[in-house]
């Protein structure tokens, strides 16, 4: 019995500590919930600073919405729920509707960009590609905005289209694809060479009753239209 009542001991205070902690958490917390505190304006600040200042006033935030609001920049809170200066319970939560940016758009300048940096432009500020027409000119590289409609700096409601006028580069030649069947390949080449048309393969096969060197077949084919650039592939009898 005598070396029960040490551990009894240590038992009864350990157990009138823990309930008095608990009543002293409690009492604050009663006392925290009586607590009145007057809300700070909110409009026009940042989430981050709007958290902070509420976290002084041991308020928590939460967002209501967001909405277009050409007051505000994008990010900056617009109104908040209780208002300003209200006297409120501490714990209690202020909500907020945050600006999603001016509900009208400034058209930025494009001209001389490609059509697919445009058109990531636009998505950026809030814009969208509209129609494309295209022309040949020597002045712009194949690909290049030539004009945009409307244009650059004119303020336009967000999501609208942006339409443009796009080069397809210097207008090429085009020429009638020759007949070069039976002809000799060697002297065929060189002529297509020397003229800086593009033969890109020649592939050899036997053909029966032809000697080396004839071509027996051709693409693009007799009487298609060409350019330049494209290729032109031959298969020679060997």
């Amino acid at each position: 019995m005598l070396n029960k009542k040490p551990i009894d001991y240590a038992l009864y205070t350990l157990i009138y500590l823990i309930l008095f902690f608990l009543a002293a958490d409690l009492s604050s917390q009663i006392i925290l919930r009586g607590e009145l505190v007057s809300l700070p304006a909110l409009q026009g600040k940042s989430l981050e600073q709007a958290r902070l200042e509420l976290a002084v006033k041991k308020t928590a935030l939460v967002i209501r919405g967001y909405q277009f609001d050409s007051r505000y920049e994008k990010g900056k809170i617009i109104s908040q729920e209780p208002g300003p200066r209200s006297r409120v319970k501490a714990n209690r939560t202020v909500s907020v509707n945050v600006s999603s940016g001016s509900e009208s758009v400034t058209v930025p300048r494009l001209e001389g960009r490609s059509l697919e940096t445009a058109t990531q432009t636009l998505k950026s500020v809030g814009l969208r590609k509209g129609r494309v027409s295209q022309i040949h000119t020597p002045q712009y590289a194949a690909g290049r905005i030539i004009a945009q409609q409307p244009p650059a700096s004119e303020a336009i409601g967000r999501n609208a289209p942006v339409d443009f006028l796009v080069s397809q580069g210097a207008w090429e030649a085009r020429y009638i694809m020759p007949d070069l069947i039976e002809k000799n390949a060697d002297a065929v080449i060189g002529k297509l060479k020397t003229l800086d048309f593009q033969v890109t393969e020649v592939h050899s096969s036997y053909y029966p009753g032809l000697g080396p060197g004839i071509i027996i077949k051709q693409s693009p084919a007799h009487g298609f239209r060409i350019q330049k650039r494209n290729q032109i592939m031959l298969e020679v009898s060997k």
